[in-house]
């Protein structure tokens, strides 16, 4: 049985051919459906993840569900692409015009923050590398490595002034992401590690200020 705010007609496209807008309502059951997604994905990844798993966390039924997105590649599509918005928000902003050494120290703090704020996100991002990213590659290839490419000639630049000490900086901007997320992806190993005392929300800012003198030390030309 559909949800009684569904419109009636299954058809997503008008005569002209352009996508129906969304309703309020269609728009409030699909970020229902994807925020439970995120969960279920998470946790179990796109193979052991199901469309049952998915309804019973967002608390409705399987055909109602399929009417918002028929399939789970659908759902899983969505997921990732809103997650890599969010995962290149922070490699976007580093500013060619501005101090090469505040805007690296930022980046960092952008991505741990990222790990504090989105660790199902980044989890969800790593099962998918850990299979080949078979669903995703296309996206890596295109927006992803045209970014990289570009914020690898702003450090490139910088470099060249002098500003930086050389370095690749592909390598530079994998070293960023490898060790920020892991204070998403081995969270409870991070946890339980440091204890108690030390395991808190202030292991963020401690992380924080460990990376930014890890990578501050090596980017920084020695004076004198």
């Amino acid at each position: 049985m559909l949800d009684e705010d569904q419109p009636k007609g299954r058809g997503t496209k008008r005569k002209d051919g352009k996508p129906r807008p969304r309703t309020r309502i269609q728009k409030e059951k699909q970020d229902l459906i994807l925020e439970a997604a995120l969960d279920v994905f998470s946790l179990h990844g796109f193979r052991g993840a199901t469309i049952d798993q998915i309804a019973e966390a967002a608390g409705m039924s399987k055909p109602n569900l399929l009417y918002y997105f028929p399939r789970k590649q659908e759902i899983y599509k969505r997921l990732i692409a809103e997650m890599l918005d969010i995962w290149l928000a922070p490699l976007k902003e580093m500013d060619s015009d501005g101090d090469p050494i505040p805007e690296i120290r930022s980046y960092i703090r952008r991505k741990l923050e990222m790990s504090r704020d989105f660790p199902r996100q980044s989890r969800l991002f790593a099962n998918e590398m850990l299979q080949g990213a078979p669903r995703i590659v296309d996206m890596l290839e295109g927006d992803l490595k045209a970014l990289v490419d570009e914020k690898a000639k702003v450090i490139t630049g910088w470099m060249n002034q002098g500003t930086l000490n050389r370095a690749d900086p592909y390598h530079l901007i994998f070293s960023i992401w490898a060790t920020t997320q892991h204070y998403a992806d081995f969270d409870v190993q991070v946890r339980a590690v440091l204890g108690a005392d030390r395991g808190g929300d202030g292991r963020f800012e401690d992380a924080a200020h460990f990376l930014e003198q890890l990578f501050m030390y090596g980017l920084v030309p020695k004076r004198g």
